[in-house]
């Protein structure tokens, strides 16, 4: 397992990722899931309106994804509390990072990038 955190504006963001070898097809394609958890320890409501990814796998190749919120949600996430989810990510190499950035916006409309740490992805003995 891997894992990163970093912290901007008082919004603490913790990854921890793992491969999924039921969901992969080696050879063909590598799965890995990531359960990211956004806490809130600032004194006023975040909310994560929307992410921006950027993908980049073993041969380099870098993708970008869009799109508001997180797993069909918008959370809005309190003073001293948390939000976690685990999400997925498909490569066609054994082994990649993944980094970004949530568009937040404070209880007083106030509008702020928090960063997303690279990650490492890599399937158990891959070697990179």
């Amino acid at each position: 397992m891997t894992a990163s955190e970093a912290v901007t504006r008082c919004v603490r963001i913790e990854v921890e990722t793992r491969y999924s070898p039921d969901h992969s097809t080696p050879g063909t394609q590598w799965f890995f899931l990531y359960t990211i958890t956004i806490h809130n320890e600032g004194d006023e409501p975040v909310q994560l309106v929307a992410r921006h990814w950027l993908v980049t796998d073993g041969t380099g190749r870098v993708e970008e994804v869009h799109g508001p919120g997180v797993v069909g949600e918008q959370p809005v996430i309190e003073p001293a509390a948390a939000f976690q989810y685990t999400s997925g990510c498909p490569l066609p190499t054994p082994y990649g990072s993944m980094e970004g950035r949530y568009e937040m916006v404070t209880g007083t409309g106030e509008r702020f990038v928090a960063a997303i740490g690279r990650f490492q992805l890599s399937e158990p003995g891959a070697i990179h």
